[in-house]
């Protein structure tokens, strides 16, 4: 819920430690590889292809998009240390943690 203040106060609420929303949004960022959102575009195109008896595909418009790397919470079991380590990783960065092992991979990348 969003009280309207004027800019003075607002400021005054972000420096009270009570009421700063730390963990409002999580980062959609790889803990191991790093790979975080990214911006692209998408190509809008209009018309009938050629070789399907048309004049040609033309670009109408390009619109701004998000692209999200496919993000999973994940427990990873580490024997070196006899317990478990939760991160959230890319598909990509546990492919890594299943060949080069978990304690080596999270080691590497700053975790433990």
């Amino acid at each position: 819920m969003w009280i309207r203040l004027d800019v003075s106060a607002r400021i005054a609420i972000l420096r009270v430690p009570q009421l700063q929303q730390k963990h409002f949004f999580m980062a959609r960022i790889c803990s191991i590889r790093g790979t975080r959102v990214r911006s692209g575009g998408k190509i809008h195109r209009s018309g009938l292809a050629k070789k399907k008896g048309g004049i040609g595909r033309h670009v109408t418009k390009v619109v701004k998009r998000t692209i999200s790397p496919n993000l999973q919470n994940k427990r990873i079991w580490v024997p070196e240390l006899g317990k478990f380590i939760r991160t959230k990783l890319s598909c990509r960065a546990l492919k890594t943690v299943n060949k080069n092992g978990a304690f080596v991979t999270l080691k590497k990348a700053g975790i433990i």
